[in-house]
């Protein structure tokens, strides 16, 4: 304790060790427990130095200011005098109230022994105070040193306990005190730092007031009261020692927030947002601090913005946080919409002029926040002005002249490109955060918050794996997971409905558990709504990726080579491959496969299945928006299939759409914003093409993806999808081998070797299946295909 002046006292003084320095020695009372009324206190001179007034009859073989507890809780100082009554003990109103004591009420009172205390010493106090008339109250400036020393020199001696009430008097001014929390030392302890010492709040909790304590006056809540540090202040206090009243709740835990895969956008949160204001006051001072006044959330629906923010509210001890929908500020009269935003500062203001850094922490919610304050003076904004005004309006407020260190705004908005650049700026919403696609850990978090009360109540069955499922769910936001649990608990609701009627459920629907096929089912029915579900890459290649040919394997160790470099290189944040070969080839099958095995958390296709019927400038739209979304996890792949179609390439002529090009040719090299890292695999079947328009400069490599060209091929294919049986695969290949041994037959296309997609020949091989044709109509399909 030597930090805090105690030079390791002790409570048994000998040589060499030192006693606790006292103006006069704690009397010690000598009486077992005695059984008196409570009464008023004789006179106005006790009540205001926090003692209780007995007859010196009651109490003769107990000295002057000995420490008594009433009724086992409440510890005061005694004071002799005959204008008590025998048989009672007078209390202050204060008191009374405190104790919830009537007058003429019995109370038990005991000696308070300080010998049998572990901590009984306190280190620091805090306490509020105000005026104790309203009517007398004023803002004139009282020192806090002087404060401090008056207060110990009025108190010392006397065992302070949380909640406590002290009436004071102070320059000729009567003040209410309130003990808001102590921290109560050992001092035989070991430690050496009072910031290892506990602050508690309980009553139950006592300790002496002693010269060395360190003691905090704050305005009490509401009270217009000014206490001011000069410049040098000697106030004994510590820069690490917590606020009165913590800013965050301290019973708080991240867990009982009910948010999943958020941690890390959590720890920035509170690092950047609230660290500042749960640090001590002087040390902000020492620092020269600028509380962060603004903070957005931004990502696309679902993620979970609107509830981080409505939850900040309930882990912070703050006033309630008002919740404002953008759109409820615009008002259709002139001037109305500004005032709207006006009134939700007042409360914040009026408290900053009255308390200045000790008031409260006010809190503004925006929901929908690119709706109202969009970029100023352009096409976005609503052309009538209010729009602009509303802006300039919230720029004022944010950090105009007048400014504000005690407000915090959360925005939150799907499309932080539409918010007005000036909001952005560090003083307003200086801290953007991305609430991006939970990953698959936090994917898993979100379905174990989502089946906590069906696991407590034993409604899960053993055969749920999460694990399994967080992997079947990529691409999910927090919102469709809640939606896949509830399509779960559908399906296992309506096991148990009646045949007869669907409104009725059977009785032995109290045994419902949901097991895992419910779960797959509903995987079924819930897709995400951003990225591409598992479903739409794997339609690509319905019977799998057929290693045909060792050039597939080498395809996939490269493919798999450039995701590996995406996700642990230092400096390649994009790479960009591009598939091309002739059509039917398997490209897109390869792109969907190599994005699939990926276990990047985020996947986007780009096709013109997406993009039929728009206009060209939709389009432009369209794959800005694609681009911007692909964007929302940490690891990302787009996969831009047939880029000769998006861009409406024609070869007659040749034409093709410049301005579609060039947006899909500026994105291909745009690196991803915040530490994102993203693959893109692109596909074309008009490689040349491309190269003449300089499309390749933007792709890190381009990969051939050739035909089948040998017997030996086919027939791996055939076999792989179990076509016909070994004896006709292989007259199968015989004939095909005579028929291109002979040149001549093969100069309708000037090839004398097979030549065949893998997506065209997997197609002629099922319809000639489903024809049941023979191994001569089998041969004859082939060649076809091959001519064409």
């Amino acid at each position: 304790m030597e930090k805090f002046g105690f030079n390791k006292v002790s409570n048994k003084p000998s040589a060499g060790n030192p006693s606790i320095s006292h103006f006069q020695p704690v009397a010690q009372p000598s009486f077992r427990k005695k059984q008196l009324r409570i009464d008023s206190s004789s006179a106005n001179i006790y009540a205001l130095s926090n003692k209780v007034t007995v007859n010196p009859h009651d109490f003769a073989d107990v000295p002057d200011n000995a420490i008594v507890l009433l009724d086992g809780y409440f510890a005061y100082q005694i004071a002799k005098t005959d204008a008590m009554a025998v048989g009672s003990v007078g209390l202050a109103a204060d008191m009374r109230a405190w104790g919830k004591w009537s007058l003429q009420q019995p109370v038990i009172v005991e000696p308070y022994q300080i010998s049998n205390a572990n901590q009984n010493y306190l280190g620091s106090v805090d306490i509020s105070i105000a005026f104790r008339s309203k009517s007398k109250a004023n803002s004139n400036p009282i020192n806090h040193d002087e404060l401090i020393e008056h207060f110990l020199n009025i108190y010392q001696n006397q065992v302070i306990q949380p909640t406590q009430p002290i009436v004071m008097d102070f320059k000729a001014q009567i003040f209410s005190l309130n003990v808001l929390s102590v921290q109560a030392i050992d001092i035989a302890s070991s430690s050496n730092s009072l910031a290892d010492v506990k602050i508690s709040t309980g009553i139950e909790t006592k300790g002496i007031l002693i010269k060395q304590t360190i003691v905090n006056f704050y305005p009490e809540e509401n009270a217009t009261i000014n206490i001011s540090k000069p410049a040098g202040s000697k106030s004994k206090n510590i820069s690490n020692k917590p606020r009165a009243n913590p800013i965050i709740n301290p019973d708080f835990k991240l867990e009982s927030m009910g948010i999943g895969g958020l941690d890390k956008e959590f720890s920035q949160i509170f690092r950047r947002a609230f660290a500042s204001r749960i640090i001590s006051p002087d040390l902000v001072e020492k620092l020269a601090l600028r509380h962060v006044k603004g903070l957005l959330l931004y990502g696309p629906p679902g993620t979970g913005k609107t509830l981080i923010a409505r939850q900040i509210g309930k882990m912070l001890n703050v006033k309630e946080p008002k919740v404002v929908n953008g759109p409820e500020m615009l008002s259709k009269y002139v001037g109305a919409s500004e005032e709207n935003i006006r009134n939700l500062f007042k409360d914040a203001e009026t408290e900053y002029k009255q308390k200045g850094e000790a008031s409260q922490l006010h809190i503004i919610i925006f929901d929908e926040l690119d709706s109202v304050f969009k970029q100023r003076g352009s096409a976005k904004s609503d052309g009538t002005g209010v729009g602009d005004n509303v802006v300039n309006q919230l720029l004022a407020k944010m950090d105009g002249v007048d400014q504000l260190n005690n407000i915090l705004i959360i925005g939150m908005t799907n499309r932080l490109d539409l918010i007005d650049t000036a909001l952005l700026r560090p003083g307003r919403f200086e801290i953007q955060i991305e609430i991006s696609l939970p990953d698959e850990k936090g994917r898993k978090d979100i379905l174990l918050i989502h089946t906590k009360k069906m696991k407590e109540n034993d409604l899960l069955a053993s055969d749920v794996n999460f694990d399994e499922l967080a992997v079947l769910t990529k691409n999910f936001t927090g919102a469709e997971l809640e939606g896949l649990c509830n399509s779960a608990t559908s399906f296992a609701i309506n096991k148990f409905t009646k045949s007869d009627s669907i409104a009725k459920v059977d009785e032995n629907i109290a045994k419902m558990k949901l097991t895992r096929n419910e779960f797959l089912l509903a995987l079924n029915e819930v897709k995400p709504a951003f990225g591409v579900n598992e479903e739409d890459l794997t339609k690509h290649s319905p019977h799998g990726i057929i290693q045909f040919s060792p050039r597939i394997k080498s395809i996939f160790d490269q493919g798999q080579s450039f995701i590996e470099e995406v996700k642990t290189s230092e400096t390649e944040q994009l790479i960009s491959i591009l598939l091309y070969g002739p059509p039917g080839s398997g490209k897109t099958a390869i792109a969907s496969t190599l994005a699939l095995n990926s276990d990047f958390p985020f996947i986007k296709m780009l096709s013109a299945e997406t993009l039929v019927g728009m206009s060209e400038a939709a389009k432009i739209q369209a794959i800005d928006t694609i681009f911007r979304d692909v964007y929302r996890s940490p690891l990302n792949i787009l996969v831009i299939d047939k880029i000769e179609t998006l861009i409406n390439y024609n070869p007659i002529g040749p034409r093709f759409s410049n301005d579609i090009f060039q947006q899909i040719k500026v994105n291909l090299s745009r690196k991803p914003p915040g530490g994102r890292r993203l693959l893109i695999i692109g596909t074309t079947s008009q490689y040349t093409a491309l190269k003449h328009m300089d499309g390749l400069d933007g792709f890190t490599k381009t990969i051939p993806i050739n035909q089948i060209t040998k017997l030996d091929e086919l027939r791996k294919v055939m076999e792989k999808i179990g076509f016909m049986s070994e004896g006709e695969r292989a007259e199968i290949t015989k004939q095909l081998a005579e028929v291109f041994s002979n040149s001549e037959s093969m100069q309708g296309n000037g090839s004398n070797q097979l030549a065949i997609g893998i997506k065209k020949l997997l197609q002629v091989l099922m319809n000639s299946q489903y024809l049941k044709a023979d191994v001569d109509g089998v041969v004859q399909n082939i060649l076809e295909a091959h001519i064409q």
